[in-house]
């Protein structure tokens, strides 16, 4: 089953779509480059990136290939899980933000801040988003 209750994408599909998105944008492709790799259209990509569509286990075998990870990778930051539980139960998923170019640089250069600096940032990004604390 490809979608969750609410007829969204399940969770792990959109987790590994956005490893996926995460991934190319770092190695600097586009869409349209990732889909000649796979023999698809760069309109597939990117419903394999928000998850609307699996990705089938022949297919991120390619897209692994293509970025020179393991398989592994798509899947990596997903919380360790024991079979029998729930998918409801406790949020399973190390993120749940649209992956862009900005997001992933944020996220790149962040750990090379001082821990002052990064509390600075983090105030201002809350500030902006108008996130409480």
């Amino acid at each position: 089953m490809a979608r969750s209750e609410d007829d969204s994408p399940h969770p792990v599909d959109r987790h590994v779509g956005r490893r996926v998105a995460e991934k190319r944008i770092a190695l600097g492709y586009n869409q349209t480059d990732l889909g000649r790799a796979l023999g698809v259209t760069f309109q597939q990509v990117q419903k394999y990136e928000k998850g609307s569509n699996r990705i089938s286990a022949s297919k991120l075998w390619q897209v692994a290939q293509f970025f020179r990870v393991g398989p592994g990778y798509f899947f990596e930051g997903l919380a360790d899980t024991r079979a029998g539980l729930a998918e409801g139960e406790g949020n399973a998923y190390a993120h749940d933000y649209p992956s862009t170019r900005h997001t992933i640089e944020i996220g790149r250069l962040a750990p090379r801040l001082s821990t002052a600096r990064q509390r600075l940032v983090a105030e201002m990004v809350r500030e902006l988003t108008d996130t409480p604390e």
